[in-house]
């Protein structure tokens, strides 16, 4: 099987395309690819393929077979189909699990999209939080987020505050991501735990998302924000504050082929 290798600022992809792949075939091709000791690994896996007059269809799949809409997933495959030649131009439309996006190729390896509207976060969302964690926004982005502000971004403890946070009972059933975050300069620094990986990713488009819209609406930041990720790299979000949610939000980030190959499943 080919496959193309796929980072969005050191949040990593398997990508493939072609045939008909069905659900159940992709969840296990997910845990199976995305192994990070027993094949190539990755946070989670892309499955691309045209989709009509300029537009993409796009899956994803947490590297546990959960599906998921993906943000920094789907910018990397707006910059795989450009590169690939399944579009013309640079404008073109992904349609994802969280319906038709809007897509721009806004530079080289520079993908700016439309991410779904916020219809209402939640600010100081009330819960029994773990020592450590004194406040906490709510909202989703595609996917549910909790922004937990923090006053030592280096120093938090992700992965045991993110597991934590991620089965709070505050945020339902099915959990949440977790972001934690500090604004300065005007610009907010992130550090994401992603559900469906189970640990810390070096970047979020969706928390990057949540964390511009959450820290906006709570009047610490104005758009458009930069954001740094864990891996240093920068990231862009546009929006326009609607009641207590945004809608016109864009999210502009690196998106990068890193290597190419083959495997025998």
């Amino acid at each position: 099987m080919n496959f193309w290798k796929m980072s969005g600022a050191g949040n990593d992809f398997v990508l493939l395309t072609g045939g008909r792949a069905g659900t159940a075939a992709l969840k296990k091709l997910a845990v199976k690819l995305c192994a990070r000791r027993a094949a190539i690994g990755a946070d989670g896996l892309l499955y691309v393929n045209s989709a009509g007059k300029n537009a993409v269809s796009v899956r994803y799949f947490n590297s546990d077979g959960s599906e998921a809409f993906c943000g920094n997933g789907s910018r990397c495959a707006a910059w795989w189909a450009y590169s690939a030649g399944l579009v013309r131009g640079k404008k073109f439309l992904l349609k994802t699990i969280s319906g038709g996006l809007p897509a721009e190729i806004a530079g080289p390896e520079s993908v700016r999209m439309r991410m779904p509207d916020v219809a209402a976060a939640a600010l100081y969302f009330k819960g029994k939080y773990p020592p450590g964690v004194k406040a906490a926004h709510f909202l989703n982005t595609g996917v549910p987020h909790a922004v937990v502000p923090v006053a030592d971004l280096e120093n938090t403890d992700v992965q045991g505050l993110g597991r934590a946070l991620r089965y709070n009972k505050a945020f339902g059933a099915r959990g949440t991501n977790v972001d934690f975050v500090s604004a300065a300069g005007g610009r907010i620094y992130v550090r994401t735990y992603e559900r469906g990986v189970e640990a810390e990713t070096l970047a979020c488009g969706t928390g990057m998302t949540a964390s511009a819209v959450a820290l906006c609406l709570a009047g610490k930041v104005k758009p458009p924000v930069t954001l740094v990720a864990r891996g240093g790299e920068k990231f862009r979000v546009w929006l326009k504050a609607a009641g207590a949610g945004a809608t016109d939000i864009y999210l502009r980030g690196p998106a990068r082929i890193t290597f190419e190959g083959k495997i025998r499943i």
